[in-house]
């Protein structure tokens, strides 16, 4: 019998960027726990396929729905449709990201405008667009929950150059912090998860640098793996985690700690 302290099963959950790296190994792990779990990506017939894969393998149901969350109009969008669907919503994960890195005279204002976009202005104003579902699946003993993918990146200055990058993620880590203020009223709890190196997009971490890296600079001597970041997520969402609240969660094997 699953031990109801990490039981999460029969709750609603929207994972953005929910088809690569890290925002795919958190939505797998939810589905796997039997959440009704909507996924968003930009290819609607890959994220559909992948979102039909997870609903044949694993416990729960996953559905997906396309969404480009650089565009100023696609949070209120992606929200109104997913409030066409369901009427409560226990787990919103932002997690949808951006960015690459650049030395300081290449960086763009377009890349800017992108990174800060789907990175920093997404998340808000899907968080102000889905607060009535919230709202609706939330109670003073089981908040409803906001999960925010920040990065290590944001915790430091890091030895390559994202500029942009760095300061949307350190940027979503204080809006974590003032939206924890702002919602606690409404029984809605709000943290971030900085990962430290995972298998993403945007970290490869089979290559010999990166393993280099994580062999010198990683207390635990390894990069992240699915369970890792499945785990975190399944302790924040379910009644384990109630009580945390507010938090910006270093999800990198000491690597913050030994700096």
């Amino acid at each position: 019998m699953p031990d109801p302290l990490f039981s999460i099963d029969g709750k609603v959950a929207l994972v953005t960027g929910g088809t690569s790296g890290i925002g795919q190994m958190i939505a797998r792990g939810l589905v796997r726990r039997g959440v009704k779990t909507y996924i968003t990506g930009r290819d609607a017939e890959t994220t559909g396929a992948l979102a039909e894969t997870f609903s044949t393998e694993e416990k729960g149901t996953c559905l997906g729905m396309a969404a480009d969350l650089s565009r100023a109009d696609e949070p209120e969008r992606l929200a109104a449709e997913l409030a066409g669907r369901e009427e409560r919503l226990h787990i919103l994960v932002n997690n949808a990201g951006a960015g690459e890195a650049a030395s300081l005279p290449d960086v763009s204002v377009k890349d800017w405008d992108t990174v800060m976009d789907v990175n920093l202005k997404a998340p808000f104003f899907l968080v102000q667009k889905l607060l009535p579902l919230l709202k609706k699946a939330s109670s003073a003993e089981d908040p409803a929950r906001i999960i925010n993918i920040g990065s290590i990146g944001g915790l430091h200055i890091p030895n390559w150059d994202a500029f942009p990058y760095g300061a949307s993620k350190a940027a979503i880590h204080h809006l974590t912090r003032a939206l924890t203020k702002r919602l606690g009223d409404s029984h809605i709890t709000v943290n971030a998860i900085a990962p430290g190196p995972f298998p993403s997009r945007l970290t490869d971490t089979s290559s010999d640098a990166v393993k280099q890296s994580v062999r010198t600079y990683i207390p635990l001597g390894r990069a992240g793996e699915p369970e890792d970041i499945e785990g975190l997520v399944v302790f924040l969402s379910a009644r384990a985690g109630a009580f945390v609240n507010g938090c910006t969660i270093p999800l990198d094997g000491g690597y913050i700690a030994a700096l």
